[in-house]
């Protein structure tokens, strides 16, 4: 009698179906619990009157921590068997002015931007410290408010409102540096709009690259020219008479390295603002955004990273010409 089982073959083994976890940000996550709490506890403080103007300042600081809890589920993008070893922190903010291309490439496997981004952020609020001290906080606030008098839709009370809130401000340490705080949080937000932005663009012009890698090239990208141009604006901040200073224009350059020199700002204040974002450090950052993208990320052309870089940066004029052209007494 045949065995029945004879012809009976066992199914192969099942393939491994072990899942390989993604990598994501170290301790995001617990930044982003720090930051809430930090700034729930600051707005509890702010309404309970201990720290003037702790509301607003609270609300940035959250508002911050619940972006870095979402950006924490964003995996980081996987290393290749041929990536080089991260970089240090001094050598690659040092790189990026000398050899962007090696910078960019490290980046790609290893998307470092938090010590980017707090340079400038902390370069940024610097500067505007040392600009309101040496301009004086009522010179600017009164000059603000006199531009905001001059507008046809902003009413005269809330002019008043604005100038008065203002010059109180400016006489609180605690209101100063909620406005720094305020100023640091807004930094990280546009930087990592503008990374979302890069991410976008290059999917529909058929690159690849991970949000930490359009993070990264964005942050190192704007590094250098704001390095340069917020170091020359302080050496001229101190050399220049504070009256030959805009008031407001001032605040974020003092280099004039642009097309702005041919217009009048109070004669032509449209054609004044194209011609300012046509310069030498405009062109730099155009130039290691386009460098950034095609080095930083896994599968981009040189066409597309030139396409995205070039396309943002008209989106960002336009964006510029039509505030102008609404309020242009605020750069006359």
């Amino acid at each position: 009698m045949s065995d029945p089982n004879a012809d009976f073959q066992a199914p192969p083994p099942p393939p491994n179906t072990e899942v390989v976890e993604k990598r994501r940000p170290k301790n995001l996550r617990v930044a982003a619990i720090v930051l809430f709490v930090l700034g729930a506890a600051i707005i509890g403080a702010g309404l309970a009157r201990v720290i003037p103007g702790g509301t607003g300042t609270g609300a940035a600081v959250a508002f911050l921590g619940i972006v870095f809890f979402a950006l924490s589920f964003i995996s980081l993008p996987e290393p290749g068997p041929g990536d080089p070893e991260p970089t240090g922190t001094f050598e690659r903010l040092a790189g990026i002015f000398y050899e962007p291309t090696r910078v960019f490439r490290n980046l790609r496997a290893h998307p470092r931007w938090v010590a980017g981004l707090l340079v400038i952020a902390l370069l940024n609020v610097a500067y505007v410290a040392a600009f309101t001290q040496r301009l004086t906080p009522e010179r600017i606030i009164n000059y603000t408010a006199d531009k905001m008098a001059e507008t046809p839709f902003i009413p005269p009370e809330a002019v008043e409102r604005t100038r008065d809130q203002g010059l109180q401000n400016a006489k609180s340490t605690v209101q100063r540096i909620g406005a720094a705080v305020k100023a640091v949080v807004s930094t990280i937000i546009f930087m990592c709009c503008l990374a979302a932005l890069y991410l976008v663009v290059l999917l529909a012009f058929g690159g690849k690259i991970n949000f930490w890698q359009s993070l990264a090239v964005t942050v190192y990208a704007a590094l250098p020219p704001i390095v340069i141009s917020k170091l020359i604006s302080f050496i001229l901040l101190y050399i220049k008479s504070p009256d030959d200073i805009h008031p407001l224009m001032g605040q974020d350059t003092l280099l004039q390295d642009n097309l702005g020199v041919l217009f009048t700002p109070k004669d032509h204040p449209v054609l004044f603002a194209m011609a300012a974002s046509i310069g030498v450090l405009s062109f730099y950052r155009l130039w290691l955004t386009a460098t950034g993208l095609r080095e930083g990320g896994q599968k981009v052309s040189k066409s597309a990273a030139w396409s995205a870089a070039i396309l943002l940066w008209v989106i960002g004029l336009i964006l510029i010409v039509a505030v102008t052209a609404i309020f242009p007494s605020f750069i006359s």
